[in-house]
């Protein structure tokens, strides 16, 4: 598959760029994406809530009535589950939500998730850029430029770019992050996928399509 490569001002540069068939055109599985997302969104959840049972509230131990002749159940603590004010049964403890999953799961999820894209003519190829100074305004322009304003976009970069990614910080809709930390749920949760010429290398390399040099 070879997509155009638009320059910042979104015009066509006469340059393409072929996206690798392995990557972008396989047979999604949607069960593998189900899974990595799942583990994504697991792995987000901090974990930390905390009710307090029968052994950890304050109170008296005192038994509060005798065991025999009231007709009613037999009661000893006033920290009973049962009672109002008492301890919480089988209450949420502090665990962590994340699971293991394997690697080869995860590549696969990734891959299905960018095939998707592709097959819905949802991905850009643009020329690898760069601010000389983090401006919100200049990053709204670059999107306008794209006709992807309106859109949840994602843009992809091969290194780090610290004045891109303070451009687009404060954007509702738009998002920067590099090949390394692009996750199956990230790719989804776009509606447009913007990714450098240099990215499209790095992402070839970290499926081993292409050796590292």
């Amino acid at each position: 598959m070879k997509l155009n490569v638009l320059n910042i001002s979104g015009e066509e540069t006469g340059k393409k760029v072929e996206l690798a068939d392995d990557i972008f055109n396989i047979e999604p599985n949607d069960h593998v994406i189900y899974l990595d997302v799942k583990q994504y969104l697991a792995n987000q959840r901090q974990g930390t809530h905390k009710t307090k049972e029968r052994g950890e509230i304050r109170g008296s131990t005192r038994k509060i009535k005798k065991q025999k002749g009231t007709g009613t159940a037999r009661a000893g603590s006033i920290k009973n589950p049962l009672l109002r004010g008492g301890g919480r049964m089988f209450g949420p403890r502090p665990r962590d939500y994340g699971f293991k999953l394997n690697k080869k799961v995860k590549q696969l999820a990734k891959k299905s998730a960018l095939s998707y894209k592709a097959k819905d003519k949802n991905i850009l190829i643009i020329e690898d850029i760069d601010f000389q100074a983090p401006k919100t305004k200049e990053f709204v322009n670059f999107q306008n430029n794209l006709k992807i304003n309106e859109k949840k976009s994602l843009l992809v970069l091969s290194n780090k770019n610290k004045n891109i990614y303070l451009s687009a910080r404060n954007l509702k809709r738009s998002k920067v992050l590099t090949v390394s930390e692009l996750t199956t749920y990230d790719v989804l949760n776009s509606e447009t996928l913007v990714l450098t010429e240099s990215s499209i290398d790095r992402i070839n390399k970290n499926f081993g399509l292409t050796e590292e040099k």
